[in-house]
Parts: C-alpha cells; sequence; structure tokens
C-alpha cells in the first residue's frame, strides 16, 4: 500500500485509513492508495466488509489543489468510486470533519453512510466556477432528493449531520473514533444481511419529480437566484436535471464534459484565481520567519455608530467579548439598540435562534469613557472620519491602554503614520479598515505603518480572521488600495456628466460589466451630504454635485438625488429634474453634451483603476496584484468570475490598456490618464501583472 493509505485487518473487517495530512486531499497517491485497498479487500475471500476512514481532523475534504492545471495522474476519481461502487462487499464510508468535493463523492460511491456529529457534507466545485466530475450531480440527488441534491450543488453550501441524516445521506451518526464507528455499522449490516446500495442503481428518490417537473425546477430557480453572471451554477442546475431523464451512465460522460468545458473556461480561471490569491493575501511580506501575534482574549471598539457597532457583531459573533465605548449614555443605548435590531433581523429570516441572538448580545459590553480601554488587548478606533478626532482619541489611549495592547484606527483614507505618532508606542499602532456594513462585508483592510511592530502585525492578520475576514495587508496612503482606485474611477464618472452622459447610463455600463451598484446609486446610497461636506471642508467645487445637495437631493435618504426613490422603496429611478439640472449646468458652463458610447463608459470607469493599481504596485503599497485583486472582490463586490481588477487587465492585454488609456488622456484632456511608468513597461514588453508574481 502507498504511504498515505493504510489497509488494517480486524478479521472479517478490512478498514482503509486515509492519511494525507492536513486536509487527507485526494492526490494521486491517495486514490491510487483506495483503489488497490478496495481491489484487494474484495479479493481476500476473509474479508467481509471495508469501512473508508481518515486519520487526522477530518474526512477527504476534497481535490489535492497542489495538482490542478498539471497533467491528470491515474487513477482517475471517476475509476476509484467505480471501485468502490462495484466492490462485492459493503463499503461503508465512516466521515468526520468534513466530506466535501471529491471527497463527498468518493462517500457516494459507498454503499453507506455514517458520520459523527458535527461532520459537514457538501459538493463546493461551484465556488472555483466548476461542477462535481466525478458523479457528485448524479449520485448525491439520488441519495438526498433532488431538490435538496440541486440546492446543494448549486450553492455549493455544505450541510451537517442531524440535516444529512433526515434526508438520506448518512444512514447513522455515531460516536467517538469515526473508524470504529464505521466498523461497528459494517457489521450490523453484515448480521443483518443488508443489501448493498448503489445509488447509481437506486431512482427511488427521482420519482416524485420526474412526475412532476416543477418539483425540481422551483428548487433549481430558487437556488439560482443570487448568481447573476455566473456560468457554473446553470451548468450545476442542468447536470443535476439528468437525473430524471438521462441514463446514469451516459448522464457520467456528459458530466464530465460540462465539468472539462468549465475548467478550461474563463470564469473558472478567475474563480480559481480568486481562491488561490486569498490564501496568498495571508502570507505577509517583510515579517521575520516565525514571528507569532499577540494574544488576544478581549477586544474594545470605540464608537458605536455604523462602523463600530458593525466591528463590534463581527467580533461577538465569532464568540470573541467586546467592550464597545461611547462618550455618552445616549449614543451607546442607540448604537446597541441597532445591533440587537440587526441580530433579530437574521433570526427572524431563520438564521439564528432567539437564543443565539441573546449570546451575541450578551457578549457586548457598553460603556461610557475611554478608560474603559484599559483590559483590552485590541483596541479599534471607529470614530468620525476626521484627522483632529482620531488624533485626540490616540493621544488619549497612550494614558489608558495596557502595554502591548494593540492600537487599531479603522480609518478609510487617513494617514496611520501621522496618528501613530500621536502615541509614545507607534510601534502597537496600525489601520484595520473595515467596509460597510462591517458585520457583513468580508474584507479587512490591515493598514501597515512605518513603525508597526511585526507581531502587531501579524495580530491583526490573525485576528481578522478569527472573525472570518478575508486580511489584506497594504502600505500607507491617501485611500490605502480600495479607495485610492475606487477615486480614480469617481474622477471619471464625474467627468462623464460634464460630457453628456446621464447618471443611469454610466451606472449601467459599471452594473451590465457585473458589479454590484454604479457610481451614482452609490453615491445615493451613503449619502451626497458627506461628499458636500468634504469639498466645502477642502474647498472644492463639483457644480453638478453641488447644486443637487443644494436643492436638498441628499440620496436615499431624503427620496432625491441623481435618482428619485419612490414610497421608501431602494430602486433608483431616473429622474427628468437631474437631467435638466445638468443641462442647465452645461448651459451655464459653455459646455456641450456628446454622445457617449458603451464602450467608453465601460473602460473608463475600469482602465483607470487598472492605472492606479499598477502606481500602487510601484510604490510598494500592495505587496502582489493578486492583494488587490482580493481587496476589490471582497470589499467592493468586483465580480468573481472576472478574477479582480489586474487579473481582468491581463485577460483583456495590458498593450490594449496602456492605449486606451493614452486616447483617453488627450481626447479628455487629462494627463492623469496616461499609462503609469509600470504599466507602460510591462505592456510594451508584452508581459502582464502575473509575471510580477512570478518573478518576485
Amino acid at each position: 500500500m502507498s504511504d498515505v493509505v493504510k489497509v488494517e485487518r480486524r478479521d472479517v473487517v478490512a478498514i482503509i485509513t486515509v492519511n494525507n495530512p492536513p486536509v487527507n486531499a485526494l492526490s494521486a497517491a491517495v486514490r491510487r492508495g483506495i483503489s488497490e485497498g478496495i481491489k484487494s479487500a474484495g479479493a481476500d475471500p476473509q474479508i467481509q466488509a471495508v469501512v473508508i476512514a481518515c486519520a487526522g481532523r477530518t474526512f477527504i475534504a476534497g481535490a489535492d489543489i497542489t495538482e490542478f492545471g498539471k497533467p491528470p495522474q491515474p487513477p482517475g476519481l471517476g475509476d476509484v468510486i467505480s471501485d468502490i461502487e462495484n466492490c462485492p462487499k459493503p463499503v461503508v464510508a465512516a466521515i468526520h470533519g468534513t466530506a466535501l468535493g471529491g471527497g463527498l463523492e468518493v462517500a457516494l460511491g459507498c454503499h453507506f453512510r455514517v458520520a459523527t456529529k458535527d461532520a459537514k457534507m457538501g459538493l463546493p466545485e461551484v465556488k472555483l466556477g466548476l461542477l462535481p466530475g466525478a458523479g457528485g450531480t448524479q449520485r448525491l440527488p439520488r441519495a438526498v432528493g433532488p431538490e435538496l441534491g440541486v440546492t446543494m450543488v448549486v450553492t455549493g453550501n455544505p450541510i451537517g449531520a442531524q440535516e444529512a441524516l433526515k434526508n438520506g445521506l448518512i444512514e447513522e451518526i455515531i460516536d467517538g473514533d469515526p473508524a470504529a464507528g464505521g466498523e461497528t455499522f459494517a457489521r450490523k449490516v453484515l448480521a443483518e444481511k443488508r443489501p448493498l446500495r448503489r445509488l447509481r442503481d437506486d431512482d427511488s428518490k427521482l420519482v416524485a419529480a420526474k412526475a412532476d417537473r416543477s418539483i425540481f425546477t422551483n428548487a433549481a430557480a430558487a437556488a439560482n437566484k443570487r448568481n447573476r453572471g455566473l456560468e457554473a451554477p446553470l451548468a450545476c442546475a442542468e447536470a443535476v436535471s439528468w437525473t430524471l431523464d438521462v441514463p446514469f451512465d451516459e448522464a457520467l460522460k456528459k458530466e464530465r464534459e460540462s465539468f472539462l468545458k468549465l475548467v478550461a473556461g474563463d470564469q473558472s480561471k478567475a474563480q480559481r484565481y480568486a481562491f488561490f490569491s486569498e490564501r496568498e493575501a495571508a502570507k505577509v511580506s517583510g515579517v521575520p520567519e516565525g514571528t507569532k501575534p499577540r494574544k488576544v482574549d478581549s477586544v474594545a471598539i470605540i464608537g458605536a455608530g455604523t462602523m463600530g457597532g458593525g466591528i463590534a457583531m463581527s467580533f461577538a459573533s465569532a464568540g470573541i467579548p467586546v467592550t464597545l465605548i461611547e462618550t455618552g449614555q445616549e449614543q451607546l443605548d442607540r448604537g446597541l439598540g441597532i445591533i440587537k435590531k440587526n441580530y433579530e433581523a437574521t433570526a427572524a429570516r431563520g438564521g439564528m435562534s432567539a437564543d443565539e441572538v441573546a449570546k451575541r448580545v450578551g457578549r457586548i459590553t457598553p460603556k461610557v469613557g475611554l478608560e474603559n480601554v484599559k483590559d483590552a488587548d485590541l483596541i479599534i478606533e471607529a470614530v468620525f472620519e476626521t484627522m483632529a478626532v482620531k488624533k485626540e482619541v490616540f493621544t488619549k489611549l497612550d494614558q489608558f491602554a495596557k502595554q502591548g495592547a494593540v492600537l487599531a484606527s479603522n480609518t478609510s483614507y487617513l494617514d496611520i503614520n501621522e496618528i501613530a505618532a500621536t502615541t509614545k508606542r507607534p510601534q502597537d499602532v496600525l489601520g484595520m479598515h473595515f467596509f460597510s456594513p462591517a458585520n457583513v462585508m468580508k474584507l479587512c483592510e490591515i493598514v501597515r505603518g512605518a513603525k508597526t511592530a511585526p507581531d502587531a502585525l501579524m495580530t491583526a492578520v490573525s485576528i481578522a480572521k478569527r472573525i472570518a475576514k478575508v486580511p489584506v495587508v497594504v502600505g500607507v496612503c491617501d485611500g490605502f488600495v480600495g479607495n485610492r482606485m475606487l477615486a480614480a474611477r469617481s474622477k471619471q464618472s464625474e467627468k462623464f456628466l460634464f460630457e453628456g452622459a446621464l447618471p443611469q447610463q454610466v451606472d449601467a455600463g459599471v452594473t451590465k460589466f457585473g458589479l454590484p451598484m454604479g457610481p451614482f446609486a452609490m453615491g445615493d446610497l451613503a449619502g451626497l451630504d458627506i461628499g458636500w461636506r468634504s469639498r466645502k471642508d477642502r474647498g472644492i467645487t463639483s457644480e453638478i454635485a453641488d447644486a443637487l445637495c443644494e436643492a436638498g437631493r441628499f440620496g436615499q435618504k431624503t427620496g432625491k438625488g441623481y435618482y428619485k426613490y419612490e414610497g421608501g422603496s431602494r430602486a433608483p429611478l431616473p429622474d427628468p429634474d437631474v437631467e435638466k439640472l445638468i443641462d442647465e449646468t452645461l448651459a451655464k458652463l459653455g459646455l456641450k453634451r456628446r454622445q457617449i458610447s458603451d464602450d467608453e463608459i465601460l473602460e473608463r470607469m475600469v482602465y483607470p483603476m487598472i492605472n492606479e493599481g499598477a502606481r500602487i504596485l510601484e510604490e510598494k503599497i500592495a505587496s502582489r496584484p493578486s492583494d488587490i485583486d482580493v481587496v476589490w472582490l471582497y470589499g467592493y463586490g468586483w465580480p468573481i468570475y472576472r478574477g479582480g481588477p489586474m487579473f481582468y487587465a491581463d485577460q483583456v492585454g495590458l498593450k490594449h490598456i496602456a492605449d486606451r488609456l493614452s486616447f483617453y488622456a488627450k481626447q479628455t484632456n487629462d494627463p492623469s490618464l496616461e499609462p503609469a511608468p509600470l504599466l507602460k513597461r510591462l505592456a510594451d514588453e508584452g508581459k502582464t501583472f502575473a509575471s510580477l508574481a512570478k518573478a518576485g
């Protein structure tokens, strides 16, 4: 047998144990070992039953990602599963931890499945732009029925042991050692002379949906509701539909063809890139090897407004106690009330129990006064976004925070070095920029100051992961990575109005590309008065935006902004009054409207951001192009099937992007659109942004 798969005989039961740490991935050696183990047990007259179990913390958690993109090594997973299914003796899968992707497909090939009570089972391939390629789309619906089957395959979300038992995915929940539990169950199968259940031959759970197709189509439509623009979920639903009208072997062949088509497509390439980029972002450059994060048992958050409240919820939901601090009781009560309301809304939708709401709210201790930070290991400031206010808070923190506490600012633009300089411990200061709503959005931009200590930095990275955020370490500059690139786009969106485009035309170009919201709808959502106040502070004017605010059009909060909002609805409706206001402003400035194509809108919305990304890389504000992409994927809703702005740029071609930027720089008399030196160099050399990561 191979090093990673062992076979042990316990009189009439053979135990095949996979031991391929850390997650027992299905490497070629594992596949070979399982196949050989099954064949030898099948041929051994003294063996009457087989158990497939795993060592370590989990069952097989999926494919071996190190084999992605390499020539396939035999045996293929489909062949291994056939060997299991065709074994003349009962084969039991003993599941613990997670059985995901190919791991669940192996279990579905077994005649029986048992699992520990905390086990999770699922087919998450859709999240990589793929479908299960080893019979998962055909066997799972036969195990659990086509409704749950299509939901699991299309969403990629796993189910727990209780739900698996209720729906027939497993036969029993076992306690203690999985292999021992599997063995006990195998002996029961032998004692009861149970017939082998080969899912491929069992259509009993498909009968109702074959008679009434709407049972399946309604479940498929519900599962696909949020998958705008994605190819894989539709392919997954179609593959599951074959269980109803295509013979099993033919369906397996079609499933494989569909898998190969998806794996070669741009969307899956982008989604797999995003998966690896997220893992890569957690590797922080410039930190000595072996640097350990500091211990964080308690957290204090200063400010109970929208951001502070959302950040507090992120910690409370992860089981970490939080002290929420405000200057007055009234602000504190208001903030806590909103937190409670948010949790209760989730519970009302079935997202959690009332007990869980009480538990999470109970982890938040409200306090008035900054002196209450004294016991916190991590302090996050989430007060008003002005330098004066933030400096005042950090000066006082010096007085109250214990030695070694990490001091983080949730600033979205401001200079972390300037904030750190107000303290006597700049080595403990960094930025933790959460995105709104902070309890939902996954990104956390971690801003490394000039004097931030490596262990403080690693503390922020590790705690972000603990609260289920995706951390990306960035350097200090105005707006860091995400907002700095967004500013380049905002400049163009505003210029479009002066050239003759309307808000709805610009927004439509952006949403058609796959982003959730255009710049003008986003402005209405955030509140136009915020930008107006900021412009006034800086002595800047923007004739159209200022005119809207002067007319009391602050966005959704007033029912009118760039759009109108009727009857409390959040749906933006084009407003003739805005078109009139734009026309009047242009006439006053002596400007004429021109026809602007959809192609120009898309290019001027996206290419300047890519250009700014190139400058960010040149200045070493981001370590890798993929880090920029992770920021945009998880902080701004960039469509995952386009991989991120820098990945998208490589797909389009840097030469084309540089040429178009030069063209628009001249056409609009805007030198800031000229290609950044790095973009120009890569374009001239026929290289990609990805080549920088390889070179690094």
